[in-house]
């Protein structure tokens, strides 16, 4: 997809915006929870 192909449809969809951005903040919250944990686990 192309730039104008996802600013296109995120204009005909704008709902998908708030989608999209809850979407990265909870990926953003999970790789840091991620790396908050991994320490204390010590593998197989």
């Amino acid at each position: 997809m192309s730039e104008k192909d996802i600013t296109a449809y995120l204009t005909e969809n704008p709902r998908m915006i708030g989608a999209l951005f809850t979407l990265v903040l909870l990926l953003a919250s999970a790789g840091n929870t991620a790396a908050v944990l991994a320490p204390s686990f010590n593998g197989p």
